[in-house]
């Protein structure tokens, strides 16, 4: 079986990374979204909570689960049997950045490739951190995220204005 990982914090999942998974699930037979909780960033939803909204976000999407993971990406990966690790791309900078990783990767996993995938010029402009402020300064961003997103995203901004 040919199994691919999407890591990310995915806080929270946008229509670009939607976009990314509709692409990559037509190559492989099975995709983990693999949800992690980066210790750089200070998450608006809870692991579990960003986890639910991508299994809601993906549901039309057969060949695709969603975990959460901790420690490695490598280790998850080889733990898991993938053969590759998808990363999406926007602009020349999410290159750069995501070179210097795939080059790490390699090194400690050699037998796994990189997949780097375009995101769609619709979403150029769109980052899980950009959708966070916007929404919560209560911009519109029904266009830019699921529905279920946009729904959390509402009530996140509600309970900041309480």
């Amino acid at each position: 079986m040919r199994l691919a990982i999407y890591p990310g914090s995915f806080d929270p999942v946008t229509n670009g990374h939607i976009d990314i998974l509709e692409k990559t699930s037509k190559l492989f037979d099975k995709i983990i979204i693999a949800v992690v909780h980066n210790v750089g960033k200070k998450a608006l939803f809870s692991l579990n909570d960003r986890v639910n909204l991508i299994k809601e976000s993906t549901s039309h999407i057969p060949n695709i689960e969603v975990e959460s993971f901790s420690g490695l990406l490598v280790d998850y990966v080889k733990q898991k049997g993938a053969i590759a690790i998808i990363r999406g791309l926007r602009t020349v900078a999410d290159f750069e950045y995501e070179m210097h990783i795939a080059q790490i990767n390699r090194k400690m996993l050699p037998e796994v490739e990189s997949i780097f995938v375009l995101a769609d010029s619709r979403y150029f402009f769109v980052s899980s951190s950009i959708i966070k402020e916007v929404a919560l300064l209560g911009g519109d961003v029904s266009e830019l995220v699921p529905e279920s997103v946009k729904v959390g995203l509402t009530e996140k901004r509600q309970l900041r204005l309480e």
